[in-house]
């Protein structure tokens, strides 16, 4: 909901005591902006992910859209009934007026943990995992959202690794002229596009470009470019061309490599339009059962 309708909730005493809704039952992780619990949901029983805000964080994200209504995370998870995104349960304002959503608990592991284990779970699943991403980050372009932190750490597949959804949309926009325009830059330094980085316009092909740099990751194990934490690593591989893949995994299929390249190319107008393509030059990798993929 905008920020106007947030604060008539608050003063309609429209607020929930998450505590007595949700039975806490461990913390998962705590980021900048939020805290994310496993939690059951006392009246039905069911596993819950529950995500609640910090106040002053999210005001200072929002802050950047001063005079325009940015739905919140709730509200754009609302949109989507989709296989390879998150459910919305519930969200709304905590008694402690913190905003909260509430989603489907998805059992299983982030792609990043996969990775950073070499899981074998991703052996011979790479280009379904891929694909999968591609799927879901299209549902969002085709509501007209911009999700602005695709990576690794943002797929969750279950304990079999046959099934991803794509998470956390709390740096979400709409895809719209007023939510793009040069200045915004949010979202992790090592997935982030080159015109967000010079503070350029940009739209959703910056989504393509983190896509392209996820699926390369989950090629190899390794990032096009030197990791790290903060802008200067992203101003880097602004500036300076990626590594081929086919340094860190010889056996690629062509196809795919060629997927991957056009996706991170630095300059917008060279990657691929829209994630339609994306998803159908992927389909095509897969029909042909790329093994070495």
């Amino acid at each position: 909901m905008g920020l106007l309708n947030q604060f008539k909730s608050m003063l309609g005493g429209n607020k929930v005591d998450v505590r007595a809704r949700y039975e806490l039952l461990r913390e998962i992780t705590s980021g900048t902006m939020s805290t994310f619990y496993k939690a059951r949901e006392r009246e039905t029983g069911r596993l819950v992910g529950l995500k609640v805000l910090d106040p002053k964080k999210t005001a200072e994200f929002e802050a950047r859209f001063k005079g325009l209504d940015k739905p919140s995370e709730g509200e754009i998870l609302a949109k989507f009934d989709h296989p390879r995104i998150v459910k919305l349960i519930d969200h709304g304002i905590t008694t402690q007026g913190q905003r909260f959503v509430a989603m489907e608990f998805v059992e299983g592991f982030g792609v990043d943990l996969l990775l950073s284990r070499r899981s074998p779970l991703l052996e011979g699943r790479r280009v379904q995992i891929i694909r999968q991403a591609a799927e879901g980050l299209l549902a969002v372009h085709q509501a007209a959202f911009i999700h602005r932190d695709v990576c690794p750490r943002n797929f969750m597949v279950d304990e079999q690794g046959d099934h991803l959804k794509l998470i956390d949309f709390g740096l979400t926009v709409p895809a719209t002229p007023p939510f793009m325009q040069p200045g915004n830059r949010t979202g992790n330094p090592n997935y982030m596009a080159p015109e967000l980085v010079k503070r350029r316009p940009t739209d959703q092909r910056l989504d393509i470009f983190a896509f392209g740099v996820s699926a390369y990751e989950i090629c190899c194990g390794q990032l096009p470019w030197e990791r790290g934490d903060t802008g200067l690593v992203a101003m880097k591989h602004a500036e300076h061309p990626p590594v081929e893949i086919e340094r860190y995994r010889p056996q690629i299929n062509p196809q795919l490599s060629s997927i991957i390249a056009r996706s991170i190319e630095r300059e917008p107008e060279k990657r691929f339009a829209d994630m339609t393509q994306v998803l159908k030059a992927l389909e095509q990798v897969e029909a042909e059962d790329a093994p070495r993929a």
